[in-house]
């Protein structure tokens, strides 16, 4: 069998790749292993030199790391487009969000409302800002220590409203899903991928980065709460 392709990954990914990675090895005999932290702890370690073959994170951060000179020219592409969602305890009422007014409620009548690291938690901090919530809510807010799931404060009793990438909060346990933010204060970020300047391997990198972005592999990220560009779910 090929020598192991290695990769580094935020958390949000770490779903979807765990069953791409498998998915590569038996349809094309490529053995591929992603280790998987908060996207901001990847980004340094990436800086400071880590070793493994392809990188998955938010495009802005990768692009950052392309412009640092961390990434093989040329590799980077988008993969896929991951929702933030909303969810509540397992057994707590499932509110509707069905507009601006439901998000807003489901805001103020929560206790404690977890958000994550990252874009998508700087994403959320800005919408409760223009929605003019900010002072209202920012004794209220929660942010889950980087590579832990909002999710988690959720089960834990900690938060009784979080909101985090659909691929994170699917199957956690003592969570459901209310579904995505309404309209304009939707929530979305593109992962994207690229072959590490320092890869022994770039030529089998190139090879694997091209299999996440099959159309194969866009319906098993679908599966796991995710979708290519250009699909619409």
């Amino acid at each position: 069998m090929d020598q192991e392709i290695s990769g580094l990954s935020s958390m949000a990914t770490r779903p979807v790749l765990a069953d791409l990675s498998e998915h590569v090895r038996q349809a094309h005999g490529i053995p591929v292993r992603f280790e998987s932290a908060g996207g901001v702890e990847v980004a340094r370690r990436v800086r400071e030199g880590a070793e493994a073959d392809l990188l998955v994170l938010a495009e802005g951060a990768l692009a950052e790391l392309e412009e640092a000179g961390h990434l093989l020219r040329g590799t980077a592409r988008p993969l896929w487009i991951s929702q933030v969602v909303a969810a509540v305890p397992d057994g707590a009422p499932v509110a509707a969000l069905d507009s601006e007014s439901d998000l807003r409620a489901a805001l103020l009548s929560a206790t404690r409302v977890a958000y994550s690291t990252g874009p998508s938690g700087a994403a959320l901090i800005e919408l409760i800002t223009r929605l003019g919530l900010a002072d209202t809510l920012s004794d209220r807010l929660v942010q889950a220590p980087a590579g832990v799931p909002a999710g988690s404060l959720l089960s834990s009793g900690r938060a009784d409203l979080a909101f985090q990438q659909r691929s994170e909060l699917t199957d956690l346990p003592g969570v459901v899903v209310l579904g995505p933010l309404p309209g304009d204060t939707e929530i979305n970020s593109v992962f994207s991928g690229a072959v590490l300047a320092s890869s022994a391997r770039a030529g089998r990198a190139r090879e694997v980065l091209d299999l996440l972005g099959s159309d194969t592999a866009s319906e098993i990220a679908r599966a796991r709460g995710m979708r290519a560009l250009g699909h619409r779910d």
